[in-house]
């Protein structure tokens, strides 16, 4: 029986599971401006073998907006502290966690506080850093980041207009960069507005050391959010990974690419 607790964070973070419940458990986690609909093109192939689990992120799709505290997620510890309460009240161990962009890095956090929860780490674009720093290269200078956020703070659904089709690149798709739109219109402005900044702003670069599970980063070829050589950076950052380059191009290769991304996990689980 689920406790009254348990029941209160799966509904906080419109938890869903689905698929094979004696499979494996694999934990997708969306990104900036996304909810968990953005995995429909990935995630439904896996339910077969696999118990699959899904959620929103406090803020975004269909979570519990009240739930939303600026404390609480001033830091991406609280999102950490999310997914491990999601863990916990699945009663779940040696999952597969599976994260894309800045879901990455909270999964990053959540594995080193307590490894036991994750078998394994699936790291889809990740960014420890997005501002350059002396020898670091994160793709953008401080002035870069700066106008990037003032631009957000004036006109959140201005900025969608155009930051979402930049950054899912592909721009003979347009398509795509309308449904990354949609979604970031969805999205609640003033707590979009506090995520942007807690997110472009971040720096876990002393988090990959210390990640003890097996780890496995997906890069696109051409990402104008976190480019290769972040890619290759938190590779050689985290003992025990791997790096797979991949041919789709933008920064969420799960709309852009799906077929490529579903081989790169099929392979990771077998």
């Amino acid at each position: 029986m689920v406790s009254p607790r348990a029941q209160d964070i799966l509904r906080r973070n419109n938890v869903s599971v689905t698929g094979n419940q004696s499979g494996r458990t694999v934990v997708f986690a969306h990104g900036f401006g996304c909810s968990q609909a953005a995995w429909n093109l990935v995630a439904p192939q896996f339910e077969e073998d696999f118990t699959v689990v899904l959620f929103d992120h406090v803020g975004a799709g269909g979570s519990d907006l009240a739930a939303y505290s600026r404390g609480k997620y001033d830091s991406l510890h609280g999102y950490a502290d999310d997914l491990l309460e999601i863990l916990e009240a699945l009663d779940e161990h040696d999952v597969v966690f599976v994260g894309h962009s800045v879901s990455a890095m909270i999964g990053v956090l959540a594995a080193n506080r307590d490894p036991s929860r994750f078998a394994s780490l699936v790291l889809i674009g990740p960014s420890p850093r997005y501002v350059n720093d002396g020898g670091y290269r994160g793709g953008f200078e401080t002035a870069d980041i700066e106008a990037l956020l003032d631009a957000l703070d004036a006109n959140y659904l201005g900025w969608s207009a155009v930051a979402a089709p930049m950054m899912m690149g592909n721009p003979d798709r347009p398509e795509l960069g309308e449904r990354l739109t949609e979604s970031f219109c969805r999205t609640d402005p003033d707590i979009a507005r506090h995520f942007a900044h807690v997110t472009f702003l971040s720096d876990n670069r002393s988090d990959l050391a210390r990640v003890s599970v097996p780890t496995l980063v997906l890069q696109c070829s051409e990402d104008a959010i976190a480019p290769r050589e972040v890619g290759e950076y938190v590779h050689a950052s985290i003992p025990n990974s791997t790096f797979e380059l991949l041919q789709a191009t933008g920064h969420i290769p799960i709309l852009s690419g799906p077929d490529e991304v579903i081989a790169a996990l099929r392979a990771h689980l077998s």
